[in-house]
């Protein structure tokens, strides 16, 4: 008797992914190089500018933040141009989770696929979290506040405690708000999302560019001086200390674990992949839009935090809203609303793509059986969208937004991107040695120098963080084992092939 071929590992051959592409059942192809770049712009550019610049020049890097972002910036380019390779080769939904399947097997594309839904949907609620203060701060000009009750998560997080604290508040109501218009929004269709997402990538870009070109007369290279208050490292395995300097708290501070704890503004330009079904032309477009909306957004930020550090000095940043309060600090409070009223555009371009990329991920995971295909695979038949799942996971975010304090958010989605950042640079190599012979219309250039750089940076990045959020990370996981062995293990279509082939 033969040996039954183990499931776990079976790979997907690339002839399935192909005739995939011709079913009938796929989304609609309409996005073009620029929507897709606008797309990538919208989803980093936003809350990495206007929130986590001022927490993680202030606590963490100092002016040296500004090598925080080059360095995150390179990790991200490594990963950006393994997973163009892969969206150039197979233009269907699911971004790394089709990529791992066709590479690294079942399992690990379970595992894969797992994590980039927990990326994108505690993403998406640390960054309503974010819109939600910025858009408070805007109704505060304006002589309007909502009640305390209303305003903000009913815990925060006490480090110096190591414990959760009551805020008084009940719910976040306007993050919750925001969630709700934004899921409606992407349950009506792809074309209205990328004309909503276009126009508020302009206002922001506007302000981005404002904040430069204003903030640039302003600078005091004076504040610049220490570089590096917290030192160059800032390396931690597993909570032991490695290398540099640590906070209070006993976590890494310093350059590189600045560049860990800002990776969260580098989060999106992925999610650019995850639209490869509705671009008009994937397999030049896609590449066109990972790279073209990551190289941008790092110069971008880059500009901001030279900016930011040079008008005001690092431990004189405002945490929750640096960028309005560095200008009226120098005196420019007319601009103060201005920038705010750009920080709700920008925020709620970052917000629309996430929370459009995790549906996408379920419906490729449904198309392969490994969740329920009635639910998570069902194609609107008007709006040609992954109409229930949307809906799923913007409950979710809603419930996560409301409910949890925005630290808590941040931290664990960071570690879970760097991982599949890790997974697809190796999926790379493994693909260039067992499928050689595959069409590429996009290459990673200088293989394997840059899927193994872009393996170590993010896995230096991810020992730079806090180990609570290994913790974190491992429960997610865990939960994901059981749903799939408890369900898509027995309902995968490749096991329905492999025992067609016994």
């Amino acid at each position: 008797m033969a040996k039954k071929p183990n499931q776990l590992f079976a790979r997907k051959p690339l002839a399935m992914l192909y005739q995939e592409m011709k079913d009938d059942n796929r989304l609609r192809r309409i996005l073009g190089p620029v929507q897709l770049t606008a797309r990538g712009v919208g989803a980093v550019i936003g809350a990495g500018i206007f929130v986590a610049t001022g927490a993680a020049a202030h606590n963490v890097a100092g002016p040296s933040l500004m090598l925080s972002y080059v360095v995150a910036g390179i990790t991200c380019i490594f990963a950006a141009l393994c997973y163009a390779e892969f969206a150039a080769m197979v233009p269907v939904a699911g971004s790394a989770f089709t990529y791992a399947y066709a590479t690294l097997g079942e399992l690990f594309a379970w595992i894969i696929g797992w994590d980039l839904v927990l990326e994108y949907a505690v993403g998406s609620a640390t960054v309503a979290t974010g819109w939600s203060g910025y858009f408070q701060n805007v109704l505060a000009k304006l002589g309007i506040h909502i009640p305390k009750l209303l305003s903000e998560s009913p815990w925060r997080w006490d480090g110096a405690a190591g414990h959760f604290v009551s805020t008084g508040s009940m719910i976040n109501l306007p993050a919750i708000i925001i969630v709700a218009i934004v899921t409606v929004i992407l349950v009506k269709g792809i074309h209205e999302s990328a004309t909503f997402n276009a126009t508020m990538v302009g206002i922001k870009l506007a302000a981005v560019l404002f904040v430069i070109g204003v903030g640039a007369f302003f600078i005091s290279t004076t504040n610049w001086h220490p570089f590096a208050p917290f030192g160059w490292t800032g390396i931690s395995f597993f909570g032991h200390h490695v290398a540099g300097q640590v906070d209070a708290g006993g976590n890494p501070v310093g350059m590189l674990a600045g560049a860990a704890i800002i990776f969260f503004a580098y989060i999106g330009f992925d999610s650019v992949s995850t639209h490869t079904e509705e671009a008009k032309n994937p397999q030049r477009d896609v590449p066109i839009g990972i790279i073209a909306s990551l190289l941008l957004c790092t110069v971008l930020y880059i500009g901001v935090v030279a900016v930011l550090t040079g008008m005001v000095k690092f431990d004189q940043l405002d945490i929750n809203a640096p960028v309005s309060i560095a200008f009226k600090q120098k005196g420019i409070g007319w601009a103060e609303g201005l920038i705010a009223t750009a920080g709700v555009a920008g925020i709620t371009s970052v917000l629309l793509v996430m929370m459009l990329s995790g549906p996408r991920v379920f419906l490729a995971m449904a198309r392969d059986g490994l969740v329920p295909k009635g639910f998570f695979g069902d194609v609107h038949p008007r709006f040609r969208t992954p109409w229930k799942s949307t809906i799923l996971i913007g409950l979710f975010v809603m419930v996560g937004a409301g409910l949890a304090p925005i630290d808590f958010l941040l931290h664990l989605t960071n570690i879970g991107t760097l991982l599949a950042f890790v997974i697809v640079c190796a999926a790379v190599l493994i693909m260039r040695r067992k499928h050689p012979e595959a069409e590429r219309p996009f290459r990673c250039p200088w293989v394997p120098f840059v899927p193994v750089m872009g393996i170590l940076t993010c896995l230096l990045l991810m020992f730079s963080l806090p180990v609570g959020n290994w913790w974190r990370l491992g429960i997610w996981l865990l939960i994901g084992f059981v749903i799939y062995f408890a369900y898509g293990k027995r309902h995968s279509v490749m096991r329905m092939e492999l025992e067609k082939a016994e």
